[in-house]
């Protein structure tokens, strides 16, 4: 295959990209076709890595109003809700959901998606059927699968034992929810645990993480020093954190150095940390988002997730990482005109860190050439126009084609 004329990461210059035998060969102005091989004119328009989906929860996709709709928008009332959903799981309700919702994102250009997945369910239904989707969809979309005590470790009747059965089942990565538990010291050893799980069964770690605006909720200064002296640092990643966008400035700029050395990721969720932060506040009212813009200036990275698509957290969702990408600039203050443009990598590259797969992701010669190409020139515009993904190639074979969409004004 061989795609001409195309802007390559945001260059300016155009470039013509070849593959062979399902890798990027030659990336260069001017290639040759070669014999009948197949050929994608990309008209000057951004080709770029595809998209990754840092943060879901593919379980519970699709259920919002199942039995009732969150009319609170709260965290709480959204843990409330589905653990009454949970309890008519069945493997083919799981993998029906997410498969369809993995189909859109799909076309929507994402190849990569790190799934949540509730493991306070003593028959870990849902993580059953999330491991048979894996596999079924191996060949379209890359499934990591994060074993999630949405109820808490310490909180929930043998959550150690649940945590450590869906390891042992396939679980990638180790999640926990340490603010959620019943007081700060199941918090901190709910921590000290799934670090310790982590490091026995060589898993990575994805922690919902003072996911609350509550300034006293101190659980990231705990996993960032756990992954600091365990050696851990980039393999943990801690989602939310929205406490930090509560915290006084004083003890913030103390907590960086810490999390500058212990090297984890972070993943915000613009769409649903604004929708459910600030709850219980009259006014002023917080934004519920962690300070995505000073971490990414002290060299930290973040990347952004959708959270919820259509779910008791969330109502709303479609499976498009440029939703999540145009509110983390507006709530950000990422507006400035470079920083729109590089805001790609919130879902591309600094995606690709956090879910470790940055050796076989990307646009360079020699690696699997998976690629989108999007209706623009460049991210500036095609954020501006929320652009069609033209193009979802995985392997050198096109997953997904769309056409551009066309408005006739009659007058």
């Amino acid at each position: 295959m061989l795609i001409k004329n195309v802007h390559v990461n945001n260059d300016k210059e155009l470039k013509d990209v070849q593959i062979t035998d399902g890798k990027f060969s030659k990336i260069s102005a001017g290639i040759e076709v070669r014999g009948d091989e197949e050929v994608i004119d990309g008209k000057e328009k951004l080709l770029l890595a595809p998209f990754i989906d840092s943060h879901v929860h593919l379980d519970a996709t699709l259920t919002a109003g199942q039995p009732e709709f969150n009319e609170t928008g709260t965290l709480f009332d959204g843990i409330r809700i589905w653990s009454e959903r949970k309890k008519s799981l069945s493997i083919k309700d799981v993998k029906e959901r997410a498969r369809k919702t993995l189909r859109k994102q799909i076309a929507l250009g994402i190849q990569h998606v790190r799934s949540h997945v509730d493991v306070t369910d003593p028959n870990l239904i849902a993580l059953q059927a999330l491991l048979e989707l894996k596999s079924e969809m191996k060949d379209v979309v890359d499934l990591q699968l994060v074993a999630f005590p949405q109820e808490g470790i310490l909180s929930f009747p043998n959550g150690k034992e649940l945590m450590e059965q869906a390891v042992k089942e396939g679980a990638d990565v180790i999640g926990g929810i340490p603010h959620f538990e019943f007081n700060q010291y199941y918090g901190r050893d709910s921590l000290k645990f799934l670090i310790g799980l982590a490091e026995k069964y060589e898993r990575l770690v994805d922690v919902h993480c003072d996911e609350i605006d509550d300034p006293a909720s101190r659980n990231l200064e705990v996993l960032a020093t756990l992954a600091y002296e365990t050696g851990l640092g980039n393999r943990v990643t801690a989602s939310h954190t929205t406490a930090m966008g509560s915290y006084n400035d004083a003890y913030t700029y103390k907590l960086f150095r810490l999390l500058r050395m212990s090297q984890i990721n972070f993943v915000s969720n613009p769409l649903v940390n604004m929708h459910l932060g600030g709850r219980f506040d009259t006014y002023p009212k917080r934004r519920g988002l962690t300070r995505i813009k000073e971490l990414s200036e002290a060299g930290i990275n973040v990347s952004f997730g959708e959270d919820d698509i259509q779910d008791p957290w969330n109502p709303l969702g479609s499976g498009n990482m440029l939703d999540s990408v145009n509110m983390g600039v507006y709530a950000s203050h990422l507006m400035g005109y470079g920083q729109i443009q590089d805001s790609y990598k919130f879902v591309t590259d600094n995606a690709a860190k956090t879910l470790h797969i940055s050796d076989e992701y990307g646009i360079e010669v020699g690696k699997p050439a998976d690629c989108i190409l999007l209706n623009e020139s460049d991210f500036y515009h095609v954020l501006m126009d929320h652009s069609e993904v033209l193009y979802n190639i995985r392997h050198g074979k096109i997953l997904a084609e769309t056409k551009p969409r066309e408005t006739k004004l009659n007058f």
